[in-house]
């Protein structure tokens, strides 16, 4: 799996995607972006690393998928990866926020942290996904949050899940995931056990039939 970067969506390949997940390429042809969207492992995946996991996309284009896994929390609180890297907690800092979860966001620079947070100041290496999701790499916003300066929603993990190209789009055509267009207050509000069934009802769909019909495929 390889890191992505800022560019054109992907060509579709062999996928039938929900048309409003389509744009017009250089040449007119239709090609998928699934960045802002939830990747949702189908209840058979037994993968010990995505299986049971929802995903949000930050990037799809044609280097790859660059996503983070938003409901599979690690041991580390945020106080303890700051006490790690050597920042200060301010002390008027809100104890549920030093107190939340780190997620494992995937397998790829597992020894590196990546937030999910909502737009506002500027930091070194971010990327604005939508006006509600932004994504940043650089220590600054850390910094900030530390300070008590930092966004208001946020989401740290330690590493980040990437597919190479055309990679996401084989394993969506086996049926290994489901796609919806994601919403804020599932990867920012939502209790951490509950993402996985919320990102589901997004569809529509419910989750006991969808357990139940993959158990029988």
């Amino acid at each position: 799996m390889k890191k992505s970067k800022i560019g054109n969506p992907l060509p579709v390949h062999g996928s039938i995607p929900d048309p409003t997940d389509l744009v017009a390429g250089a040449t007119g042809a239709a090609v998928l972006n699934l960045a802002n969207h939830f990747l949702i492992a189908m209840p058979a995946m037994q993968d010990p690393v995505f299986g049971g996991s929802v995903v949000y996309v930050c990037e799809h284009n044609e280097n790859g998928v660059l996503g983070v896994v938003i409901n599979k929390p690690t041991d580390m609180t945020m106080q303890v990866l700051f006490e790690r890297i050597d920042l200060q907690l301010s002390a008027g800092l809100s104890m549920p926020i030093v107190n939340e979860p780190i997620m494992f966001g995937g397998p790829v620079q597992d020894d590196r942290g990546f937030v999910l947070h909502t737009p506002g100041a500027r930091y070194s290496s971010s990327l604005t996904v939508t006006e509600d999701v932004a994504f940043t790499t650089s220590i600054d916003v850390l910094e900030a949050v530390a300070s008590g300066a930092g966004p208001q929603r946020l989401l740290v993990s330690i590493g980040y899940a990437g597919w190479s190209p055309g990679q996401l789009e084989d394993e969506i055509g086996r049926n290994g995931w489901l796609t919806v267009g994601a919403d804020p207050a599932i990867l920012f509000d939502l209790p951490i056990e509950e993402r996985y069934v919320a990102a589901i009802k997004l569809l529509g769909i419910d989750p006991l039939m969808l357990a139940s019909e993959a158990g029988h495929a």
